[in-house]
């Protein structure tokens, strides 16, 4: 922080100018505040800090007052990280920075995300922090999520330059030297040993120079990493080669060895693993790729009745697109004119196309069928769905989990312990070791280097994370964050809502009952002619069902609606009325009996019966129910064969409720609770069974999606139940629910073997190194050996977490990929 600051930051919960001058009081009594002024209009404050004061007190002092500062993410882009031990360090220097409450760094997408409150903490301050731990940082725009792959490309690029620049200049080292043991004449003769040691110069100074730039500075400043290690393990074999070249007789009598080879060949193998891991971990991030590719490059805007092809950036708020029968639509927005048939299956998972007319809505980048459409923009950039998406999987694919916190605690001290180590098998080998002691000592430490890299433990979580929420997303199952992929591994039971997640939300006619001499159709046909002027849910069901049927439905002459009762009117010169018992006993209408014991039973079997009168006569009884849906029996099924408890917690009527559940088989329910009871339902359940995950869609189940230990959010409900939730099951179906837990089981178990591998290796192969076995006959380890053997433990921990492309599947039917493009 300079030492002087000029702040502006939103203020919250101000409503009037006494709020304001509050504010300023607070802002004003600041050591080393000054300038203070306070904007009600705008809800924002300014000030000037003077003599390097902490920013993080203004927030304190403004949220002790009641009027907090909201906090906000920054993203940086971190360059030169190579190891997990980078991860502490980024994250030690950013979190250092005053104002920070919090700071995550994602090795895998080089990522670090930085919480803070608003206006308190500048880009700029947190680019120096990053530098000053020797490490470059640019911001990124969390807004637009930026394809990973792009950087990762880079990267690849310069990585294989350099790897094959290495090899080219190693090989004849590795021949000059191979070619000194099987032909004693060339071993150690003069001019062969020049050409190595030139060939060894350029082999460190040019490809192998990102080692010494990075590994060097951080050396210096105490704080070693990966790089530090591949520097001292090189750098010590090409000196000491070097020496025993130019000037022998500095060393012990028999003690000048040329171990040029393993200096270049240590180079080559790392930038060899290197760029395989660069190739691994540009098909972990593919899925925002997929997502950003799925919407149209330009749209066909309609302007004063002429169209003009714009790029898709140039799209308005308002405007109207025209998609042409095949197209993918170009934005989110709604039909203004125009009818056909949508494939909306990235977003939903649904492979049936939904048939769309004027006033619904349509998704940008979902594929259009054979009709013409006019759509009106509705959301652009960041607002729209695709771009929302993407940013959820990159936040869940760059979220740390609570494992993470033990890996990084280790690595903390890990590089400097192996440092330690091998400066401990060089004195050792040293003193110990049959003369010439200097270059056993030496090649036992350099391998101990070389073999200690800590990448695989780097890369253990976080690429496992990648790509569990890539594949996630691509079966239409979205993490708001990674933590929730750890917690939903360890839930014990499910609780389910009822109406819009077990059952479809939209009430049926399921049948209907007529007196004696009344013809069903007619019935029916009046009864919807009626209920066309109602907004009651039961009320479109029986309009649905006419239809359904191809009957005509008569306007009404009159209604009449009568709350808690029923509604009542004339149509088609009839006297119809429709409602519930008490309904017809006000009417003065008499139950015919059969048709009233009928509605009794109707009503135990969990269906809500509607009394209809024609005439003053008691005519038919209605039944209408909200049905299950397909394959929630199925995935109920599923997750009890998972081991998990599966309950119900819905806010509708009891009978209606033990109706369902008896249907799926469900036992624990809780049914006719309010809101606040859905929560104390989610604490009585955890209570029996252990950590829970609530699954609902509306804005009544929001409170218990934030109670439940995870939340999972049926992404076809309100915007409230979606941002209350961890978890987004982007199409309406329960077997998402199935995959959901499904990928979380294996991400973590994919998890605990990249980190058994990561450590176990390092536990076994370090001792093997430093050269224990040697003294009762066992090997020992070349540093070219150790070279290999680092570069494969961390492309192993790779391909281990890209087997999570194909985990899952869906459980309970067939659904074409989500979020994948399809063909017109």
């Amino acid at each position: 922080m300079s030492k002087s600051a000029a702040l502006t930051l939103p203020v919250e919960g101000m409503s009037c100018a006494s709020c304001v001058g509050r504010v300023e009081r607070v802002l004003k009594a600041l050591p080393g505040a000054r300038d203070v002024a306070v904007n009600l209009a705008t809800n924002r404050a300014s000030l000037v800090l003077d003599g390097g004061a902490d920013p993080g007190a203004v927030a304190a002092a403004l949220a002790d007052a009641g009027y907090p500062v909201p906090e906000t993410e920054s993203l940086l882009a971190i360059e030169g990280m190579s190891c997990a031990s980078c991860v502490g360090r980024v994250e030690r220097a950013l979190a250092a920075v005053p104002g920070v409450t919090a700071a995550g760094v994602n090795f895998a997408l080089g990522r670090a995300a930085i919480r803070h409150p608003e206006g308190l903490v500048a880009i700029g301050d947190l680019v120096a922090a990053a530098a000053a731990a020797g490490y470059e940082a640019r911001p990124v725009d969390g807004a637009h999520p930026v394809d990973p792959s792009v950087r990762q490309a880079e990267e690849n690029r310069v990585l294989r330059g350099d790897l094959i620049a290495a090899a080219l200049l190693s090989a004849p080292v590795v021949v000059l030297d191979m070619g000194g043991h099987l032909l004693p004449g060339l071993h150690g003769a003069p001019g062969t040993a020049l050409v190595q040691a030139v060939l060894a110069t350029l082999v460190l100074a040019w490809p192998g120079r990102r080692f010494f730039l990075r590994g060097v500075p951080g050396l210096l400043r105490g704080h070693p990493d990966m790089n530090a290690l591949v520097a001292l393990g090189a750098g010590a074999a090409y000196l000491y080669s070097l020496v025993s070249t130019v000037a022998p007789e500095l060393l012990p009598v028999g003690a000048a060895h040329l171990y040029f080879e393993a200096s270049v060949l240590i180079v080559t193998l790392i930038l060899l693993g290197r760029t395989l891991e660069a190739r691994a971990k540009g098909r972990t991030g593919r899925a925002i790729a997929r997502l950003m590719d799925l919407t149209p490059k330009t749209a066909r805007v309609v302007r004063d009745g002429a169209e003009a092809e714009v790029p898709l950036a140039a799209l308005r708020l308002g405007d109207v697109v025209r998609v042409r029968p095949g197209e993918r639509i170009a934005a989110d927005g709604a039909v203004v004119s125009g009818t056909s048939h949508v494939d909306e299956s990235m977003v939903t998972g649904e492979p049936a196309p939904v048939r769309k007319g004027p006033g619904d809505a349509l998704v940008g980048g979902t594929l259009n069928g054979r009709g013409s459409l006019d759509l009106r923009v509705g959301a652009v950039g960041a607002a729209t769905v695709v771009a929302q998406i993407a940013a959820l999987v990159e936040r869940a694919q760059g979220g740390k989990l609570p494992i993470q916190a033990l890996v990084d605690r280790v690595t903390g001290w890990f590089v400097p312990a192996v440092i330690g180590i091998a400066l401990t098998t060089f004195l050792t080998w040293l003193l110990l070791a049959p003369a010439p002691a200097l270059s056993t000592a030496l090649v036992n430490a350099v391998a101990v280097l070389i073999i200690a890299c800590p990448c695989a433990m780097g890369l253990a979580t976080p690429t496992a994370i990648m790509v569990g929420a890539g594949r996630a997303a691509a079966r239409g199952v979205l993490f708001r964050d990674g933590a929730a992929l750890q917690r939903l591994r360890d839930v014990r039971v499910v609780a389910l809502d009822k109406t819009g997640t077990l059952t479809e939300g939209r009430p049926r006619l399921t049948g209907i009952v007529p007196a004696a001499g009344v013809a069903e159709a007619e019935a029916l046909a009046l009864a919807a002619g009626l209920e066309t002027r109602s907004e009651h849910p039961l009320a479109g069901a029986v309009v649905a069902a006419a239809r359904d049927r191809g009957l005509a439905v008569p306007e009404p002459d009159g209604f009449e609606a009568v709350a808690g009762f029923g509604v009542a009117g004339r149509v088609a010169g009839r006297a119809v009325a429709l409602g519930a018992p008490r309904y017809l006993e006000r009417l003065g209408v008499a139950l015919d009996p059969d048709l009233a014991a009928r509605a009794v039973g109707l009503a135990g079997e969990g269906y809500s019966p509607i009394h209809l009168v024609l005439d003053g006569r008691h005519a038919a009884v209605l039944a209408v129910a909200d049905p299950v849906k397909a394959g929630a029996g199925a995935a109920v099924a599923a997750l009890k064969a998972r081991g998990l408890a599966v309950a119900m917690v819905t806010g509708d009527d009891p009978r209606a409720a033990a109706r369902v559940a008896r249907s799926l088989g469900i036992d624990d329910v809780a049914a006719g609770v309010l809101p606040g009871g859905k929560v104390e339902a989610v604490q009585r359940i955890r209570a029996t069974h252990g950590p829970v995950a609530f699954v609902g869609d509306g804005i009544n189940d929001a409170p218990a999606l934030a109670e439940a230990d995870v939340g999972l959010a049926i992404g076809t409900g309100t915007d409230i139940a979606v941002e209350s939730a961890d978890v987004v099951l982007m199409s309406g179906d329960l077997d998402a629910l199935v995959e959901a837990l499904a990928l979380s089981r294996a991400v973590m178990a994919n998890i605990r073997q990249n980190l058994f591998w990561a450590f176990a290796y390092n536990a076994a192969l370090i001792p093997v190194a430093a050269g224990v076995l040697v003294p009762f006959g066992g090997p020992a380890l070349s540093p070219v050996l150790a070279a290999g053997a680092m570069a494969f433990s961390s492309v192993f921990v790779l391909g281990n977490a890209l087997r999570l492309r194909r985990a899952g599947g869906r459980t309970t039917r067939a659904a074409a990929p989500v979020l994948a493009p399809r063909a017109a």
